[in-house]
Order: structure tokens, then C-alpha cells, then sequence
């Protein structure tokens, strides 16, 4: 069986796991403030050419979308996102759980625009009766969004200053940021989401890691005593070192961008592969995840030798689906879908 349905299918690099290995038998504290912790977070501090940032490491993207979104809201304020974001339609109402609201406002491709967003802000601030509503305290945007999409750094420049205008912190779900910062289409850089976001996670779990997110507040605000809340989150690790020696490892001689690399070449690969045998894409993406319209007849016969994740529907004869690659994709699994859509196009 073929696996595109996620980048997250396999366990970790093999890089990581032996690290793990060698220092698996060393005494070291608990709860983060091991020395392997603290390695992390300086080659994380200067790759994002940010000294002052304060970093904390979690396990997953749900986990860590809910307790950085609850420790930074007042218990009035809901965060607003695209209407595809994350927190909006795939967490099982993480947010809404810790008491917060989700406000969705258009989204174009996955994105949100400054305009829209402005807007949707300045309407609030001026309905007299805003006190009996739910304010606006947030604003989360993921790079790569949910449709692979990404913003240009001036897209993001702009909703960045929106942000500040109102004064209310920007946060970035980078759950698959290695993906987003290797494409070839990208044009904003770390030090520059560092620069404009006030908070935002690197994501390892989707990125070579067993597990693991690593959340960088970038304005010296992390939320005072961020340990307790995680803890009260029930989201601190005793043996936090598992975190910080994978994301050591992560950033030690380009090892999350290399294979962050790796994934876009396999995703062109395979885009390419889809277009020369004519397929229709959903949308242009320009990371690795790839969303196809496939005749429901061939999805049926290709679902038996290829797991690939349900999108949407287009019709009643067609659906949208995605495939993704990963750190760990192979040139020799793209080939072998390939051949099966050679032999499935052979039968109609």
C-alpha cells in the first residue's frame, strides 16, 4: 500500500532516533530544563536572527494551538482565523474546549487578506454594543495554510500591521513551516515571520520529529508563567528532553531544512507527474500537499493500492483529494503511483 494520505505516516529521522539513543541512558532534569532544551533553543533563536525570543516546546499542533490561544486571550476574547483555518475546522473544537471562540471570516485559497480582515475588526470596534459581544483578541493565520498555500511576505507584512493597529498579537501555525520556507514559491523568510508575527510554532511532528512543536514568542511576551499553564493544560512533559534533543537535532547542520527540501522536490515530482497525465488540480500548490479532482470510478479502484486523504467534493462524479509527501518520500513511491495511474487511465 502506497501512503500520501499524510506527512506525519512515518515515525522520525533516523538522525533523531539515534540521537535519542546515545542519550538515553543520561541523568538529566525534568520538565525542560535540561542543557539539550536549552541547545534547542539557542540554535533556534539564531536561526530566526531573534536573541530575545522565549521558547517552550510541546507535543502536537491541537495541543499546542489550544494552550498558546488560551494563555495569550482574556477569558472575553476569541481569535479570529480564515474560515478553513485549522482551529476552525479540523481540532474538535480545541479552542471553543478552553472557552474561546473561533470567529472565521472569508477565506481566499486557505488565506486571509488584510482588507477582510480590517474590516472585520473595525466593524466590531464601532457596533455600540460590542461589550455584550465577543471580543477580538487574536489573529491566526497557518503558513502552509490548509490548502498548501502560502503568504508573500507582503501579504503578510500587511496583516501584521493590521494587527498592530489594533493591538492584538499575530499568531502563525507553523505546523508544516519547514515545507512552506523550502518551497520554491516562497518569499518571506524565518527572520522575517519572527519579524512579524508576535508568536508562532515550528512544527516537528509533520517535520521529520516522533512528536513536537517548538512555540517561539518573539516580543518578549510569552504569557507570565507559561510553564504553569502548560501544566494546567495537562500538556507538560516530565521528560521534556525527548523535545528538546529531536529539535537539537532538527537544527544541527540544516537538518530541517535539507529534509524539509527533500519533500518539495518528491511534491513537484509528483505534481508533474499528475499533469502529463492530464489531471485536474484543485488549486495551484506550491508545497507539499497536493489536492487533485479525481473521477470518483478511478478514486475507487486507486483507493485499493494508494491511501490518499478525502477533501471535498466537486460533483456528484467527481472529488477532491489530497496527497502529501514528506521528509521520508521516496522517488520510488512516486514512480509506483504513477504506473498504477498509468494502468488505471489504461481501463477507461
Amino acid at each position: 500500500m502506497l501512503s500520501f494520505a499524510c506527512d506525519y505516516a512515518e515515525g522520525a529521522h533516523e538522525k533523531i532516533l539515534q540521537r535519542l539513543i546515545e542519550t538515553n541512558r543520561e541523568h538529566l532534569a525534568g520538565y525542560g530544563s535540561d542543557h539539550y532544551c536549552e541547545s534547542a533553543k539557542e540554535k533556534i533563536r539564531k536561526v530566526c536572527e531573534c536573541p530575545q525570543a522565549e521558547i517552550s516546546f510541546l507535543v502536537g499542533g491541537t495541543q499546542t494551538n489550544a494552550v498558546v490561544i488560551d494563555a495569550m486571550l482574556r477569558p472575553y476574547e476569541g481569535v479570529v482565523c480564515a474560515q478553513t483555518g485549522h482551529i476552525n475546522a479540523h481540532e474538535s473544537g480545541a479552542i471553543e474546549y478552553t472557552g474561546h471562540k473561533v470567529m472565521g471570516i472569508p477565506q481566499h485559497e486557505g488565506k486571509i487578506c488584510a482588507g477582510e480582515l480590517e474590516a472585520f475588526l473595525k466593524c466590531f470596534w464601532e457596533d455600540e454594543n460590542f461589550e455584550h459581544m465577543v471580543f477580538p483578541g487574536m489573529v491566526y493565520i497557518s503558513h502552509p495554510t490548509e490548502y498548501g498555500t502560502l503568504y508573500s511576505k507582503q501579504e503578510l507584512t500587511e496583516i501584521s500591521n493590521v494587527c498592530r493597529k489594533y493591538k492584538i498579537p499575530l499568531y502563525m501555525d507553523g505546523a508544516r513551516l519547514g515545507y512552506g520556507l523550502m518551497s520554491r514559491e516562497a518569499d518571506v523568510t524565518l527572520p522575517e515571520i519572527a519579524e512579524l508575527c508576535d508568536v508562532f510554532y515550528i512544527g516537528g511532528t509533520k517535520v521529520g520529529a516522533l512528536c513536537g512543536e517548538a512555540v517561539v514568542f518573539t516580543k518578549n511576551n510569552m504569557p507570565p508563567h507559561f510553564l504553569t499553564i502548560v501544566k494546567q493544560h495537562g500538556a507538560l512533559l516530565a521528560k521534556r528532553r525527548l523535545l528538546g534533543i529531536q529539535f537539537d537535532t532538527l537544527f544541527t547542520d540544516h537538518l530541517y531544512f535539507t529534509i524539509s527540501a527533500h519533500a518539495i522536490e518528491m511534491a513537484e515530482l509528483l505534481k508533474q507527474g499528475f499533469r502529463e497525465r492530464g489531471y485536474r488540480f484543485f488549486l495551484n500548490s506550491p508545497t507539499n500537499q497536493q489536492f487533485i479532482v479525481l473521477d470518483n470510478r478511478k478514486m475507487e479502484i486507486l483507493k485499493k493500492s494508494v491511501s490518499f486523504s478525502y477533501w471535498e467534493k466537486v460533483d456528484e462524479d467527481h472529488t477532491v483529494v489530497r496527497f502529501a509527501t514528506s521528509w521520508a518520500t521516496t522517488k520510488e513511491e512516486i514512480e509506483a503511483l504513477m504506473q498504477l495511474l498509468d494502468e488505471i487511465g489504461n481501463l477507461s
